[in-house]
């Protein structure tokens, strides 16, 4: 029966710091809830190969889209047609989220969760009413966003460079 069993005598050793401390993801979500992802992160295997350069996220025409984390927007505006938000993060990371109707501009500051703009229906390929693609940079290198949020995702190795 649940609540009567004896509770374990406490130990002489006192937990670790790393048994004690529970890491904050780096990165939250850009939209609330947590979405579906509807496509993920897929590596190119040189800097022009073909790839998913981010992972597309499940969202409804007219949602809003969080920042990822504190930051400066870099970019607020059309690339290839398309409506783009950029944001820059302490630690080297770019974040960009796309397509989006925004409601920040170039050099705003933004804290973690704070409202960038709205998702717009549109984005190639989505399989839903509307998708949120989701990229992140570490300097020039794409990352998989969702290995930054604590999710378990779709992970591969990188070639090994000869001389690394």
């Amino acid at each position: 029966m649940w609540g009567t069993e004896p509770e374990p005598p406490d130990s002489p050793f006192p937990p670790s710091p790393a048994a004690r401390a529970v890491p904050q993801p780096r990165l939250s979500w850009p939209l609330s809830p947590v979405p579906v992802v509807t496509k993920y992160f897929d590596a190119p295997e040189t800097p022009y190969g073909a790839g998913h350069r981010g992972v597309d996220l499940a969202a409804v025409p007219g949602q809003e889209v969080l920042a990822a984390d504190a930051g400066v927007v870099v970019f607020a505006g059309i690339v290839a047609g398309r409506p783009v938000i950029s944001v820059d993060h302490d630690g080297g990371l770019r974040t960009t989220y796309e397509p989006v109707l925004p409601k920040v501009a170039a050099g705003d500051q933004v804290f973690r969760g704070q409202v960038l703009g709205t998702v717009l229906a549109g984005h190639p390929g989505c399989a839903v009413a509307a998708c949120l693609h989701w990229g992140v940079r570490r300097g020039e290198e794409y990352v998989d966003p969702l290995s930054l949020t604590g999710e378990v995702g779709e992970y591969r190795l990188k070639p090994w460079a000869d001389g690394a």
